[in-house]
């Protein structure tokens, strides 16, 4: 589970540069956060995310337009936070930065929801996300095949849809083409039941 280290001073990047590289180092408003590195069906649903969106990224006859990176180490302000998945329009990112971070925000960003970070991707990172600008945000949670999809408005957070593994669909901003959520959730284990999801069906209730 992903807590708060407890330090005395306000964390800096040292301490991202200092932590195991068994874990994910996150600093959220001055904390570091030290989470375990993903399981394998959270992994297995994000890199076929990365797949799926391939076609704009350079993919074969895809529309592309997009620039996208796994994992990246993102400085946003004073916090440092690490997307499953995040995409620049090439327009803003046509070349990669030749460093360990980017400081430019995305366009938008995925994360693939474990029980774990749940609570910290949705009420803690969506915040920065769109206070620094990111436009789209996918939660994807590989435990209830859903693809919960966000716009920034101003500040916050509007709720625009929710996918399952039903129909292609176009999905925005990849709604040039229709995608095959089903795709995602191929060679993972069957969904259990939902009564634990309590995190999940509250948030999806308001908007952030």
């Amino acid at each position: 589970m992903s807590d708060p280290v407890e330090k005395k001073l306000r964390a800096t990047y040292q301490d991202v540069l200092d932590a195991p590289e068994s874990k994910v180092a996150e600093i959220i408003a001055g904390e570091l956060h030290l989470s375990p590195r993903p399981g394998a069906p959270h992994a297995r649903v994000a890199t076929v995310v990365g797949n799926v969106l391939s076609q704009f990224d350079g993919g074969s006859g895809g529309p592309g337009g997009w620039t996208f990176l796994d994992e990246p180490e993102l400085h946003l302000g004073d916090d440092i936070v690490i997307p499953d998945l995040a995409g620049w329009r090439e327009a803003r990112m046509p070349i990669v930065p030749n460093d360990p971070f980017v400081m430019l925000a995305p366009d938008w960003i995925c994360e693939v929801i474990s029980e774990s970070t749940e609570k910290r991707d949705r009420m803690q990172k969506m915040p920065i996300y769109a206070a620094a600008g990111v436009d789209h945000a996918w939660l994807v949670h590989p435990k209830y095949r859903t693809i919960e999809v966000f716009r920034r408005q101003a500040d916050k957070w509007l709720v625009v849809a929710s996918y399952d593994d039903g129909k292609p669909a176009r999905i925005e901003p990849f709604d040039a083409i229709e995608l095959d959520a089903a795709r995602l959730w191929a060679k993972t284990p069957l969904p259990t039941r939902a009564s634990d999801g309590s995190v999940y069906y509250e948030y999806e209730k308001r908007a952030l």
